[in-house]
């Protein structure tokens, strides 16, 4: 299969498919930090950020799995080797053993903020490339974010 076969221009969604698999191993990065927060928090704070984190990073895989048929979807293979996500990726790993319940959550939303900005650039890549598929998808990937970033933001009492 390629874009054609969805009414696509193969070289105008070449950006979106960068982008995409960008995206996807930035993604990836997040995740596990997702799942090293729950499976490490401690503290007052623990009934609520357990349940939290395992909301975020049950959403996060779903979004990886659509991400990546996303990008079959256009033609080309999706990057799938953990050596690429941490190459590729701008979001870091961090070790998340000790690590206080409020710097979790900040070094969450800095990646959420990343993600954010990932997406605005995907927006217009996808609506340059008349890719309204990627568009819808990437749209509401941004609006689940944004509204944590909102609900993580007044947890922690930051404006």
């Amino acid at each position: 299969m390629d874009a054609k076969e969805i009414s696509l221009d193969e070289k105008e969604v070449k950006s979106v498919v960068d982008l995409l698999n960008d995206y996807l191993a930035n993604y990836h990065v997040h995740y596990q930090k997702l799942r090293g927060c729950h499976w490490n928090i401690k503290g007052q704070n623990f009934f609520t950020l357990h349940i939290k984190f395992e909301e975020l990073y049950t959403n996060a895989q779903e979004t990886i799995d659509e991400i990546a048929e996303r990008v079959l979807t256009l033609g080309k293979p999706p990057h799938s080797r953990f050596s690429d996500y941490i190459q590729e990726s701008t979001i870091k790993e961090i070790d998340t053993i000790g690590l206080p319940d409020i710097a979790m959550v900040e070094a969450i939303l800095a990646d959420m903020s990343k993600l954010i900005e990932l997406e605005r650039d995907l927006l217009e890549a996808t609506d340059m490339a008349g890719d309204d598929g990627s568009n819808d998808m990437v749209n509401r990937f941004m609006q689940f974010k944004e509204k944590n970033t909102w609900m993580l933001r007044s947890f922690l009492d930051k404006k």
